[in-house]
């Protein structure tokens, strides 16, 4: 029994780009993996993304570009504001400037850094360096 399908899918991911495979399928898909995986993939992290129906909730095939170090969720999912990104930047992150949080904020799923361009707060959901 899944208990966190985002959890399941940053495994997923971190497994198969480990062991150096091109494409990965996760499963069940959902409105908030969708906009995780496409917030990971307008930052580089990840190519192309397929959603297919199978009656079952759906699935993703990703497609791997090899960049992932890392990725995981943050649990719990922390509530962040606008002044303290750069606080949560250096605990969830190996350096300045590398890599990303992934955060849910009012306006949408976004990286810390759209974040702090709009100065606002949010929760943190997931991380990719």
């Amino acid at each position: 029994m899944q208990m966190d399908t985002l959890a399941d899918t940053m495994s997923a991911i971190l497994n198969a780009e480990k062991t150096g495979k091109k494409t990965v399928t996760v499963k069940p898909a959902s409105k908030m993996i969708a906009n995780v995986l496409r917030t990971a993939q307008r930052a580089g992290y990840l190519g192309e993304l397929e959603y297919i129906e199978n009656n079952r909730g759906g699935m993703f095939e990703i497609q791997l570009l090899g960049r992932i170090n890392k990725c995981g969720v943050i649990k719990p999912r922390f509530p962040v504001k606008k002044d303290h990104l750069e606080d949560e930047e250096r605990k969830f992150l190996p350096a300045r400037g590398f890599g990303i949080l992934i955060m849910t904020t009012p306006e949408g799923v976004m990286t810390h850094e759209d974040a702090k361009e709009k100065a606002i707060g949010g929760r943190l959901v997931a991380y990719i360096y």
